[in-house]
């Protein structure tokens, strides 16, 4: 049988919390961030997070989905 891993996520109400805490420029950023990838503000917190901790996390760079325009 193979085995399933899950993946622990930031959920919304959590991001929000985080950001709240945030100094407002660097929160502002984090939000114009997700709205320029299109993706969900705890997402890009996590991101950032993980590229600090690891460069060869995900990062910003490697989030351009395949959209068809």
């Amino acid at each position: 049988m193979k085995e399933t891993k899950e993946y622990e996520q930031l959920s919304p109400t959590a991001g929000q919390i985080i950001l709240e805490q945030l100094p407002e420029r660097i929160k502002n950023a984090l939000i114009a961030r997700a709205a320029e990838i299109d993706y969900p503000v705890e997402a890009v917190l996590e991101m950032a997070i993980a590229g600090y901790l690891d460069p060869h996390a995900i990062g910003f760079v490697d989030c351009k989905p395949d959209r068809k325009a």
